[in-house]
């Protein structure tokens, strides 16, 4: 999908066109005859917020803009209203659309454009007739007096960030293996412009990460550790933020082994979390922002082979605490420990980690949102909650009270990797916690918003991207 800027709000005869007015604009100049006009300003009048008119050598939309609402409500209503004219675009075999903006508002126009554009994600690799199922739009272009050429580029290389993550999720474990899932993100590396490092088991062994190991132990795949840093000459932040994530390529839950049904079915999307630190710094670095971002990325599969590790086992970890593993499902916060304690390596000004972690949390709040925990000052958490809001990627706080620790004492070990049925979000993120060292911290578990069965708006259906447009907004504002 390729997002342009007009240099004219001219609109050639035959190119379809989408305009943004409000209640009190004057329908001029937008291409219609009288007739048309004068059904444009009756349906507008009646309160309908979409009008669509065929010209039959092209389609005109007029996009009627609600701007009495909270803006953060608004710019999500104009995404989804992105969604809708997606829809029809591609039913009328639409293959490239302009975005007027009439209202002199350069952030509804982009939110538009964002809606159709990320609504028009396809992952058709597998698909034998791909030209028939292929959606026929793919340009959009964008006018508006007060438009930044910058703000299309950074929309453009956001687009893509989400694109990848998404397709890294959809991606069978055949096709992505921990090995493989590390060369992507070298490719992406080169493209963007960013630094990739991967470690393989040799240098994991030597780090003793004894978390990411133990969960690798029953698999004939190897695992990986992947470094990803993004550097720019000039750089806003004297320490760098450290974005961490679960990079599980698949999870049969190991011998603790999951039901097939609704469960492992879809446990290629154990990696999402990856996916979006991934995209993300993508994003961040095709956008050239002037922040000091490092990613890493524990990667493996969890099966369970004959030499699988078991519940009951106890796991010397990278920073010397040893853990009682009661449960070999729980393997995400095994895995992200060993990324948490190397983060202290480069004396971070806060690490963020993203996974698809815990039941719980997609329980508690489902596909609307991300739990999010942590020991960061509330100003971090509150930045990043309101990058949250923007792009309607919600972060509900949970409590991170010292308490939930007594959860997860084990007889045997200094901990255990479950903390039982209560709270298992939060005991989830309190065992992280004991592999941090000494800088802010935020916790995001984004299991039941990373991957969807039906179609939810523009975030499709699969892969969904989520975290990548949050973690993007949080960067630009650092």
């Amino acid at each position: 999908m390729k997002i342009e800027g007009l240099k004219s709000r001219k609109i050639a005869d035959k190119q379809s066109v989408i305009y943004l007015v409000d209640k009190k604009s004057k329908l001029e100049d937008l291409g219609l005859n009288e007739r048309e006009k004068s059904y444009a300003e009756d349906r507008k009048k009646a309160g309908e917020s979409q009008l669509s008119i065929n010209q039959y050598s092209r389609w005109i939309y007029i996009l009627v803009v609600e701007k009495e609402k909270n803006e953060d409500y608004l710019l999500e209503d104009l995404r989804k209203s992105g969604n809708s004219f997606q829809k029809k675009l591609v039913s009328n075999k639409v293959k490239s659309v302009s975005i007027v903006d009439c209202l002199n508002k350069p952030e509804y126009v982009l939110a538009v454009a964002e809606g159709i554009a990320l609504s028009n994600y396809q992952f058709l690799k597998y698909f034998n007739n791909t030209k028939e199922k292929k959606n026929s739009l793919e340009l959009i272009r964008i006018y508006g007096e007060s438009l930044d050429p910058v703000q299309i580029e950074q929309l453009q290389s956001l687009i893509e960030g989400v694109f990848y993550a998404r397709t890294l999720v959809n991606e069978p474990l055949s096709e992505l293996t921990a090995v493989r899932f590390s060369e992507e993100i070298q490719k992406l590396g080169k493209e963007a412009g960013f630094k990739v490092e991967v470690f393989h088991k040799k240098k994991i062994e030597a780090l003793k990460m004894g978390g990411l190991l133990a969960v690798n132990k029953g698999s004939i795949d190897p695992p990986t550790f992947t470094v990803l840093e993004w550097k720019p000459s000039q750089y806003q932040n004297k320490k760098p933020l450290v974005l961490i994530g679960k990079g599980v390529v698949y999870d049969t839950g190991g011998l603790s082994l999951k039901p097939t049904k609704d469960s492992m079915d879809y446990m290629k999307s154990d990696m999402g979390g990856a996916a979006a630190i991934v995209g993300a710094i993508y994003s961040i670095a095709k956008s050239r922002l002037p922040v000091h971002v490092i990613g890493l990325v524990p990667a493996t599969d969890n099966r369970p082979d004959g030499n699988a590790y078991v519940p009951g086992d106890v796991v010397v970890m990278g920073n010397g605490l040893t853990v009682e593993v009661l449960n070999t499902d729980a393997e995400g916060r095994m895995i992200l420990a060993e990324a948490l304690n190397y983060a202290q390596h480069y004396k971070p000004e806060l690490v963020v980690d993203v996974a698809t972690l815990t039941g719980a949390a997609a329980i508690a709040i489902g596909k609307y949102g991300i739990v999010g925990m942590g020991n960061a000052p509330g100003k971090k958490f509150e930045a990043l909650q309101k990058s949250g809001e923007k792009v309607s990627e919600r972060i509900v706080e949970f409590p991170f009270w010292d308490d939930y620790n007594d959860l997860l004492k084990s007889n045997i070990a200094d901990l255990k990797n479950v903390g039982g049925r209560d709270a298992g979000a939060i005991t989830a993120g309190k065992f992280l916690e004991h592999f941090t060292n000494n800088y802010p911290y935020i916790h995001l578990d984004i299991a039941g918003s990373a991957f969807v069965h039906k179609d939810y708006g523009y975030r499709g259906k699969g892969g969904t991207g989520y975290g990548v447009r949050l973690l993007f907004d949080f960067v630009k504002h650092y």
